[in-house]
């Protein structure tokens, strides 16, 4: 059996393009490597498209995610988000008594300012002539309502919320107009799944190359080099964004366990054990780190994407605003409507300009109210309160649901990326042919 073994490794070895066959195991697995490597960047960059356009049509490339972050980021709200919890909900968590009085301090600063600056606007000869007495009372009873007024309007806000902001329309409309995050959003959630990707696909590259090299043995034809190379290209790309996600739910399988792998980076990487029935848990790469992902998606969902600032800025300035406003009106008229206020206003400016001057007031009132809304450590101190909320809700999503955090930035055009693996492999199946073969 050696003999015979000996001999044909004589033979083999013999052969002119021995070397050359012996080249197609790491050329495969370098080739494969660096084909998904460019596949996976080409998911999330170039941000912005780069090419140019031959009359109306675009020859160039933007990744797929910044392409369709619109429709990505609706996809991920209506599969995800929205079965984490309602607006409602969240703003309550946040506290809405506390951000009244932090708002309500902050707006408190700047009442008398924002009151002389508005009369000035309207009437700056009558309000500069006014008695500092009047002004003074018409000051002291706008800061003695101010807390209640700010507290009432915070919660009928809080209440309210669903009606005067789209969810949906929010994350997609803060996704599209910042393209950039979207992949910061991706990147941080899905950042070992795609490195797994990237590394195992030599792995399989290398397999792929032993079949390739023995069947060159038998079948010594130049055609197959690029042949097979193509189809391995095709294939290592199917494979490894297959092994991300799937199977979705845990399969446990038995196995004789002989070795035992180490913790971390700790040199040996495995260690023997008595011999034993293990158990693997055969499930996609991503869908087994639910209770880690966990916590990366609510740091990027609380810090980046449902913020205090990001729901303000809908509720004052998206498409229902006017609806915010009607609430907001009838609060500052409870400041504005009190008899010493409306008299002494209304005898300084006349009526109509002093419902003018309560229009401009509700502008200047959502001017001063996104001052602390938009403030990092405001928002920080938002943030952890909802924190633990997002943490435990994404942890308790079916593995069905828990996929569609990253499967939507693969699975939108991810033919493509299949494909270029098959035509990138043929590409480096030629050059392999020419250099090695001929």
């Amino acid at each position: 059996m050696l003999a015979q073994i000996a001999q044909l490794w004589q033979e083999f070895s013999s052969r002119p393009d021995f070397w050359a066959i012996l080249s197609i195991v790491p050329v495969t697995a370098f080739v494969t490597w660096a084909h998904v490597w460019m596949a996976l960047k080409m998911v999330f960059y170039p941000i912005h498209f780069w090419g140019f356009h031959l009359g109306p049509l675009p020859v160039g490339w933007q990744g797929i995610v910044p392409r369709k972050a619109g429709r990505i980021s609706g996809i991920i709200t209506d599969n995800t988000l929205s079965k984490l919890g309602s607006l409602r909900e969240f703003l309550e968590a946040m506290d809405p008594e506390e951000m009244a009085r932090i708002i309500g301090e902050q707006v408190g600063h700047e009442l008398d300012h924002l009151i002389d600056e508005v009369m000035m606007e309207r009437r700056a000869v009558l309000w500069e002539n006014l008695p500092y007495a009047i002004k003074r009372r018409i000051y002291a009873q706008a800061h003695q309502q101010l807390p209640n007024v700010m507290k009432d309007l915070v919660t009928e806000l809080t209440y309210n919320v669903e009606n005067l902001v789209d969810m949906r329309s929010m994350v997609v409309n803060q996704m599209e107009n910042d393209r950039q995050l979207m992949v910061k959003m991706f990147l941080k959630v899905g950042q070992k799944e795609i490195n797994f990707i990237w590394h195992i696909s030599a792995l399989i590259g290398a397999f792929f190359g032993i079949f390739q090299m023995f069947v060159y043995v038998f079948v010594p034809e130049h055609w197959t080099v690029p042949f097979f190379a193509a189809i391995w290209g095709f294939l290592t790309n199917w494979i490894a964004i297959w092994m991300v996600f799937n199977p979705i739910n845990p399969h446990p399988l038995k196995f004789p366990q002989l070795f035992k792998r180490t913790d971390g980076l700790k040199f040996p990487w495995i260690r023997p054990v008595m011999p034993r029935i293990g158990t693997y848990n055969f499930q996609g790469a991503f869908m087994k780190r639910q209770d880690e992902v966990s916590i990366v998606f609510s740091e990027v969902v609380t810090a980046d994407l449902i913020t205090l600032k990001s729901i303000m800025t809908e509720m004052m300035y998206g498409k229902r605003n006017l609806k915010t406003r009607r609430i907001i009106k009838r609060h500052v008229n409870e400041m504005m409507e009190t008899p010493l206020v409306r008299t002494s206003l209304q005898l300084a400016i006349g009526p109509t300009e002093y419902a003018k001057l309560k229009s401009d007031l509700i502008d200047r009132s959502i001017e001063l109210t996104m001052v602390p809304v938009s403030d990092p450590a405001f928002n920080a101190s938002r943030a952890k309160k909802i924190f633990t909320m997002f943490r435990d809700r994404i942890r308790l999503l079916t593995p069905h649901e828990f996929q569609n955090l990253l499967r939507p930035a693969f699975h939108e055009d991810e033919w493509i990326l299949i494909v270029l693996g098959g035509v990138t492999g043929f590409g480096a199946g030629l050059i392999h042919l020419f250099v090695a073969f001929l």
